[in-house]
This record gives structure tokens, C-alpha cells and sequence, in this order.
């Protein structure tokens, strides 16, 4: 279409790419498909800026984001070596804690330990989306398997057991399976035969007399690193993983990894908090604790971190922890009071009615309730078809629209928080982002009828 009208239209369009690769630039270095459909786009674009002198300001932005993105198209050369990343959960080394979460994409190479049913493990180095059959390989090769047909016998499967006992064959096509652990799963390679023989490894957290580092720092410490922590996590998570997360399920896997260790985190939050308590024997210290968790809670309200505050509040009402009623009866009657308030505010009746109040008087930055954002985009994708009698239904991808704008304005302006530099300062910094807790829901009542057998 030649004249006004029809540069206009281009002008749109090539708005609409510029867009485009901003926004998901790193995203699309994962996948060779989008490179090719970019690459057509931009000689067409640039065949056209000939044509229309006014297109030559739009097609230099984006000549220099194509370069910027460097598309990945599979007859181009890789980069000779690639920086090795540790998941947080999986690596409790100081040096690795202490280090500024970045984002985690598919063709990042991890370290991850891959145990036997005897305990022992083995270390592979592999890609984070590599698939079951890549890890078996890579396994496969560290314990001098010779290479013979699938079929035979002793091949090896991969197995997720639990801290529980719980155990998950996982199908060979599978991806991404390094962040969908949980807590405290770990992977297990071994034959169909010794499938159910397999039995987790022992608890990492023994249970012995002594006081805990959580009696040791300030609650305002605590509270300022863990917001510090989750910030950065919740930066690294890219506004399509939630989309992705909730629309392609388990086919998302590969673009959700950053998001999936989020929610982990705030589970083992939550799991830290009720392992703590129910590990403190002496009943004066376990409701000073309870006090500590209920002020820990309070300050990371202050700072707008709504995740930690969720998770805190969940922990302090684990069914281990609530039914300690002696300990509870100790608390000062003002933590007890403000403690119902924070009981209130998390409750989801009327569809988290309190909590949606308090976070939209909130400006940013803001740390959401992440698993509520999940929820609410769980709701619009099942409530309405995407397509409808063969059109796309624009209402429906509209409101998920006007969601992710709500992520990007929690995050529109940086976190700023006042910490001094000092050892302590490191050593609560380790501290609070490498816990060690116990998952097991049996084992976490095992310790609360040891330490009050008759309360209800």
C-alpha cells in the first residue's frame, strides 16, 4: 500500500517489532524458530526503508536491537564456553549465596549431583532445560555404562524422591527438571529393579540441643535480607514466565525456571519458619521465637515485600506450630493481637479481599504474593476460551495484559534498603539465603508432639 496511509501502517508495525524485541529479547535467544521469523522481518523492513524515508529513524533502532538480541539462527558459530550457574537450592557454598541473583535461561549450564540407591552420587554438568534422557546420558557416561540398545534390562531411569518418601519416575522426554524439585528432593539414576527399594537421604537437618542462628540475629536484619533476596529473584523472573506458567503447564517448563525457584523459595520460607520453632526444646525461648517470626513478619509489611510476609505468616500457622498451645499461651497479648491481624489480612476469604486492599494502596517497589498473581491468571484462562469460533478473544487476552502491566509497575522503580557492609552483615546474608529445613509435614509433627504431647 503506497501514500501516508500506508507508511502509517508500517510505522505500526515496525513499532510493534521494536516492542517486540525489547521487551523479550533475552527470551528469544532460546528459541531458533523466532530467530529465523525476525530475520525475514527485518530484510523485508529494511527493503522497505528505501522506500519510505520515513521509516529510517524506526529501522536504525531496530537494525541496532537485532544486533543487540544476537538471534540465535543454528549456522551460526556458539561461543566457545559458557558460565557455569548453581541453583540456589542446590549449592549451600558461602561464595555462591552471596552473589547477585541473575536471570536463568535453557542453555545455561548447572552442576547438579545425581545420587545412586546406595547414596552415593555422581556430578553432571548440563544445560538447565537439558531433557531426562540428556541427564541419564551424561550419567550414563560418569559411571562407564557401555553403550547398548535401550531395551536392555539394567538401562537407567531418573526418579524425584521427596524428603518423604514420595518418589516421581520421571519420563524420558521430560525437561527442565532441576527446577521443579522440590525443597528437599533429589534426583536418583538406577535400574527398574531397584525402583522401589529407593529411600531418600537423611534429613540434612539433625536435631540437636544448642541454639540455632535465627536466635542469634535481629529481626530487622532478617526482614531487610530476605526482602534484598526476594527482590532479586523476583527480578530475574522475565513477565511472560507467568503467562507461560499458567497456559502451557507443563510444556512451559523451559521458559518458567525462574518463577519456579521463586515459588520454591517461598515454600522453604514458609518450611523455615515452622522448622526453626519446632526445633527450639526450652518452652521460654519458642515463644520468644514466635515474637522474633511475628516482628520478622511486621517489617517485611514495612518494606512492602508481601511474599516474605505471606510465607512467615503461613509458617507460624503450619498445623505443627499452631497446635503448640502452651507456647502460644506465653506470648505477650500484643503479639497475640497483631499475630490475628496478620492472620486476617492472609486470609482468602471474598477472594483475598484484605490482602488486595493493602497491596493497591502500595506504590513500588513491591514484592506481590506471587502464587495469588498465578492464581488470578489461572482464573482468566480457564474462565474463557482463547478462541472463540475461530477468532482470537481479544477481551480475554486484555485482561491478562492489564496483569502483567500490574508485575511491571510493582517493579518500576529500584528497591532501596539501608544495610550496613560488615561481617555479621555477610554472615546474616548467608544465613537467610541458604536455609536448611525440614519438608516432611510426618517428621515436622513427630517433633511438635515430642516437645508438647497433649495440646490441641
Amino acid at each position: 500500500m503506497e501514500g501516508p496511509e500506508g507508511l502509517g501502517q508500517k510505522q505500526a508495525c515496525l513499532a510493534m517489532l521494536l516492542h517486540f524485541l525489547d521487551t523479550y529479547q533475552g527470551l528469544l535467544q532460546e528459541e531458533e524458530g523466532a530467530g529465523h521469523i525476525i530475520k525475514d522481518l527485518y530484510l523485508l523492513i529494511m527493503k522497505d526503508e528505501s522506500l519510505y524515508q520515513g521509516l529510517r529513524e524506526d529501522t536504525l533502532r531496530l537494525h541496532q536491537l537485532v544486533e543487540t538480541v544476537e538471534l540465535k539462527i543454528p549456522e551460526e558459530s556458539q561461543p566457545p564456553s559458557k558460565q557455569v550457574k548453581p541453583l540456589f537450592r542446590h549449592f549451600r557454598r558461602i561464595d555462591s549465596c552471596l552473589q547477585t541473583r541473575v536471570a536463568f535461561r535453557g542453555s545455561d549450564e548447572i552442576f547438579c549431583r545425581v545420587y545412586m540407591p546406595d547414596h552415593s552420587y555422581v556430578t553432571i554438568r548440563s544445560r538447565l532445560s537439558a531433557s531426562v534422557q540428556d541427564i541419564l546420558g551424561s550419567v550414563t557416561e560418569k559411571l562407564q555404562y557401555s553403550e547398548e540398545p535401550a531395551g536392555r534390562e539394567d538401562s537407567l531411569i531418573l526418579v524425584a524422591v521427596a524428603s518423604s518418601g514420595e518418589k516421581v519416575l520421571l519420563q524420558p522426554t521430560e525437561d527442565c527438571v532441576f527446577t521443579t524439585l522440590g525443597i528437599n528432593s533429589h534426583l536418583f539414576a538406577c535400574t527398574r529393579d531397584s525402583y522401589e527399594a529407593l529411600v531418600p537421604l537423611p534429613e540434612e537437618i539433625q536435631v540437636s540441643p544448642g541454639d540455632t542462628e535465627i536466635h542469634r540475629v535481629e529481626p530487622e536484619d532478617v526482614a531487610n535480607h530476605l526482602t534484598a533476596f526476594h527482590w532479586e529473584l523476583f527480578r530475574c523472573v522475565h513477565e511472560l514466565e507467568f503467562v507461560d506458567y499458567v497456559f502451557h503447564g507443563e510444556r512451559g517448563r523451559r521458559e518458567t525456571a525462574n518463577l519456579e525457584l521463586l515459588l520454591q523459595r517461598c515454600s522453604e520460607v514458609t518450611h523455615w519458619v515452622a522448622t526453626e520453632v519446632l526445633l527450639c526444646e526450652a518452652p521460654g525461648k519458642r515463644a520468644q521465637l514466635l515474637k522474633k517470626f511475628i516482628k520478622i513478619a511486621a517489617l517485611c509489611k514495612q518494606n512492602q515485600d508481601l511474599l516474605s510476609f505471606y510465607a512467615v505468616v503461613m509458617g507460624l500457622d503450619n498445623a505443627a506450630v499452631s497446635r503448640l498451645r502452651l507456647t502460644w499461651e506465653k506470648l505477650p497479648g500484643k503479639f497475640k493481637n497483631l499475630f490475628r491481624k496478620f492472620e486476617n489480612l492472609t486470609d482468602p476469604c471474598r477472594n483475598h479481599k484484605s490482602y488486595r486492599e493493602v497491596i493497591s494502596k502500595m506504590k513500588p517497589p513491591v514484592i506481590p504474593f506471587v502464587p495469588l498473581i498465578l492464581k488470578d491468571l489461572t482464573f482468566l484462562h480457564e474462565g474463557s476460551k482463547t478462541v472463540v469460533d475461530g477468532l482470537v478473544n481479544i477481551e480475554k487476552l486484555h485482561s491478562v495484559a492489564e496483569k502483567v502491566r500490574t508485575i511491571r509497575k510493582y517493579r518500576s522503580r529500584p528497591l532501596c534498603l539501608d544495610m550496613e557492609a560488615s561481617p555479621h552483615h555477610l554472615q546474616t546474608k548467608a544465613y537467610v539465603r541458604q536455609f536448611q529445613v525440614i519438608d516432611n509435614q510426618n517428621l515436622l509433627f513427630e517433633l511438635s508432639y515430642k516437645l508438647e504431647a497433649n495440646s490441641q
